[in-house]
């Protein structure tokens, strides 16, 4: 299964992405504020806490959360972080680099609405891609 991800411009210290698995679109997610320079280890712009992920190709699967202590997806091998999940939220505070599903974002694109029913909804369908021995696989541009 692949899951692309459209970043919009980051404002306001978060970033709105439009998400899409195959080529219908699923939900949105928020995440903290791109600082990404190409080329540039991530050691040098990353700020710890405030700072999405990278632009690239992540597999993702279904692990236990140590901090939620259920099972989430999780992101792999994501340069210079670890632990990234998706999981629900509303704003940039709800997040240290993680992707927070919503059925749709605030006007002002602060905050993401229907958090936990966007949430629900992906996570059933990678959970399903995986039971059926697939791989699932993010792509975030």
């Amino acid at each position: 299964m692949e899951i692309s991800v459209h970043r919009h411009p980051s404002e306001n210290g978060c970033t709105i992405s439009d998400v899409y698995v195959g080529s219908r679109w699923q939900c949105v997610f928020l995440e903290d504020q791109v600082r990404e320079v190409m080329g540039v280890p991530v050691t040098q712009w990353k700020i710890p806490g405030t700072t999405a992920i990278p632009r690239g190709r992540y597999r993702v699967t279904i692990t236990m959360s140590n901090r939620f202590k259920r099972l989430m997806p999780l992101l792999h091998n994501v340069p210079g972080y670890e632990g990234i999940r998706i999981h629900p939220g509303n704003t940039h505070l709800n997040t240290d680099g993680c992707l927070l599903p919503g059925t749709g974002a605030s006007d002002d694109d602060q905050m993401v609405v229907g958090s936990r029913v966007a949430y629900a909804a992906l996570y059933a369908k990678i959970e399903a891609a995986l039971n059926d021995g697939e791989e699932v696989w993010m792509e975030i541009a």
